[in-house]
């Protein structure tokens, strides 16, 4: 992607890393109170994802699989273990900096679309930029790579309410690459969509990650959805119990 962002300028940073690892999740433990009960999603798990990998992360409900985006993204914190993106410990930082820091390295993708009606796609794609110190001719730049990319550069005016769901997923899509992350994380990304549109969805992310390299970790219950990933993780009760080549 031509952007040049923030997180795209960093190399420098990058290259202190004490890990060649994207992600590394170390001994991590997530632990929290539902009601009267204790729940464990993660229980000591160690993973470690790597430069262009696109893993799918699979498992029953409660099983970890959102839970881990989440600390991956700084959206949550391990009770237990560490959490370090790009040789960053993110694992203590304080809200306002893993806030920035997100908007910046992190695209994530939600099965429910998250789009303001009230916004228009170039709108919405344009809302997590505003978060950044940007000349409005970047903004723009950036917005249009993103529409482009995912084939909506003709839908840039409409509303979600315009959209098939299937575009309104690939304007999400286009939200979270505004920024060139170089990892995007996904959530049930097809899990709302008819096949048709998830082909197309998954298509969208063979190319994200093949033509620009884009990292991407994403959770699904669907089989034939994973199939388009490298490698299968399948999580269960907080720990990693297999893994297995996508289709790729």
């Amino acid at each position: 992607m031509a952007a040049q962002t923030a997180i795209a300028t960093s190399n420098e940073e990058r290259s202190t890393s004490v890990s060649s690892a994207v992600v590394s999740i170390r001994t991590v433990t997530k632990t929290y109170r539902k009601g009267t009960e204790e729940v464990t999603p993660l229980h000591e798990l160690d993973l470690e994802i790597q430069s262009g990998d696109f893993i799918a992360l699979m498992g029953p409900s409660g099983s970890g699989k959102s839970t881990l985006l989440n600390l991956i993204a700084g959206i949550d914190k391990p009770t237990a273990g560490r959490v370090v993106v790009f040789g960053e410990d993110i694992t203590d930082w304080l809200e306002d900096d893993l806030a920035q820091w997100r908007t910046r390295a992190i695209g994530y993708v939600f099965q429910q679309f998250n789009l303001m009606p009230v916004l228009t796609a170039y709108e919405n794609v344009e809302l997590p930029l505003l978060l950044l110190a940007l000349p409005a001719v970047k903004r723009r730049t950036l917005v249009n790579t993103a529409l482009e990319i995912v084939g909506l550069a003709d839908r840039a005016q409409h509303y979600p309410r315009q959209l098939s769901g299937g575009q309104e997923q690939r304007v999400a899509i286009a939200r979270a690459l505004a920024c060139d992350p170089q990892v995007i994380l996904a959530d049930e990304p097809t899990g709302n969509l008819d096949r048709a549109s998830a082909i197309r969805v998954m298509d969208l992310f063979v190319e994200l990650n093949e033509r620009f390299n884009k990292t991407i970790v994403m959770v699904t219950h669907d089989p034939q959805t994973a199939k388009y990933s490298k490698q299968v993780l399948h999580l269960d009760k907080g720990e990693l119990l297999e893994s297995g080549e996508g289709a790729q």
